[in-house]
């Protein structure tokens, strides 16, 4: 099994590339960070797996388009293309500076169309193979405070729904929604219901995409939340629109 990973120096990156390690697969592992991918790059190995490290930033369509290229140099077919890659940080509206929503929206949108549309050629041309894109809950909620994240997780949905689509049916499209994950991303975030380890969680998107799921929101409790996404939304935006409130009759 072949397979390409972004996002790979951290969180579900990481551990899903040391499930597939398991099986005995080749990977792709890209990430910014070298040194961290030198690092999981032993460990992969340790585990069984033959693997090539590419130091990219998704965002930048030329270095990713040369690790893709090389890759596929070196292994006959691609199996699975595991895009990964993401941002998340608040939005920060009241400082009228939309610089870091921009990131995220280049990050989590721009990232994931550099890393999934360069392997389509190759996919149509060997009449098989796999797209996995982390989505997120927040593609369902968008949590007040955070609305550049999901607005980005609202266009990779669309994104995968397109895809599956535009594709042959021999190639199968899974969009992966976690919820709160153990990882760097989350280490800051104060309220995090239903938080799941990372392991556990890479164990859950492994299965999703061996079941060649459409979609996989997890943990379950989430099917639940964006049941009753109305409610959630009257209660936070009301806590938002407090804290303005709140902040006008102190300058009064």
């Amino acid at each position: 099994m072949n397979i390409y990973i972004t996002g790979a120096s951290s969180g579900i990156g990481e551990f899903v590339a040391y499930e597939y390690s398991k099986m005995g697969a080749t990977i792709a592992l890209c990430a910014r960070r070298k040194e961290k991918l030198e690092i999981i790059e032993k460990k992969c190995v340790s585990l069984g797996a033959k693997v090539y490290t590419y130091s990219i930033d998704v965002t930048d369509l030329s270095s990713v388009k040369e690790s893709i290229d090389d890759f596929l140099s070196k292994v006959n077919s691609i199996d699975l293309v595991f895009a990964n890659a993401g941002l998340g940080s608040l939005d920060f509206i009241e400082k009228g500076n939309p610089s870091s929503m921009n990131q995220v929206i280049e990050t989590n949108v721009i990232g994931v169309q550099n890393t999934v549309v360069p392997f389509v050629p190759k996919m149509i041309e060997q009449y098989s193979g796999q797209i996995a894109i982390v989505g997120s809950v927040a593609s369902y909620v968008a949590w007040p405070g955070s609305g550049a994240y999901a607005a980005s997780k609202f266009a990779v949905r669309a994104l995968s729904e397109s895809l599956r689509r535009s594709l042959p049916k021999q190639i199968q499209v899974t969009l992966i929604c976690p919820g709160f994950v153990k990882s760097e991303m989350t280490e800051e975030v104060q309220f995090k219901p239903f938080l799941i380890d990372t392991e556990k969680a890479a164990k859950k998107i492994v299965a999703a995409i061996t079941k060649k799921k459409r979609v996989f929101i997890f943990p379950w409790q989430w099917n639940l939340v964006i049941l009753f996404k109305k409610i959630i939304y009257l209660t936070l935006g009301n806590a938002f629109q407090k804290k303005h409130d709140r902040f006008r009759n102190k300058q009064s």
